[in-house]
């Protein structure tokens, strides 16, 4: 597929074949995401956990309330996705790898005034790599988050070092078309303007 096609594949699908994916599908996706994004510094912060095992997809589906959001009408469809990639930073590994002579030498002795937090923007862009890698691998994807983050934790056994960016769902594609959601529809009827997202030279 060439990047175009991958590119303009992506969309969020929530209905996915009832059909495990290899593992060594999975292992190319994620270590070409570890490999390939991008890692201000090389501080290599990002953290993966690869999840397929049903309970454990049930329990991160619980923890991002699809049992309450059922109750108030919504599909339910994250404990079903196949596959849950579980997208963390680790912040200290940023601030270990600006500690070191090499960028305090550029600084003049002390660790930069970050801009934006780059362990999250570094993240941000392993879960696209992570969208296309899979798209190109012909799975669907999506993404959702995570607010009982203590019940995340507890599920994973995650450290306390590291911090939840995002959960990306992929699985092969379901027969029949996948109905986006109302959200869904309403945005991409009322995409903004170009010009109101995309500059040139300056602002003004």
């Amino acid at each position: 597929m060439d990047f175009r096609d991958v590119l303009t594949r992506r969309r969020s699908v929530r209905t996915y074949a009832d059909r495990p994916v290899p593992r060594e599908v999975l292992e190319r996706i994620a270590n070409g995401a570890v490999v390939w994004a991008p890692s201000a510094g090389f501080s290599q912060g990002l953290r993966l956990v690869v999840v397929t095992e049903p309970e454990t997809r049930r329990r991160i589906a619980t923890a991002a309330k699809e049992d309450e959001l059922a109750e108030l009408g919504r599909p339910r469809w994250k404990a079903a996705a196949p596959v849950h990639m579980v997208v963390l930073t680790r912040e200290d590994d940023y601030h270990d790898r600006y500690g070191k002579q090499d960028k305090l030498e550029i600084t003049g002795g002390r660790e930069i005034d970050w801009p934006a937090p780059y362990w999250y923007v570094d993240a941000g862009a392993a879960v696209m790599a992570l969208l296309l890698a899979a798209i190109d691998e012909g799975l669907d994807t999506a993404i959702f988050g995570v607010s009982d983050l203590q019940g995340l934790r507890e599920t994973l056994a995650l450290p306390d070092d590291v911090q939840f960016v995002a959960v990306v769902t992929m699985g092969y594609p379901a027969d029949g078309a996948d109905e986006p959601s109302s959200g869904a529809s309403v945005f991409t009827r009322r995409r903004k303007p170009r010009a109101d997202v995309v500059r040139w030279e300056t602002w003004a």
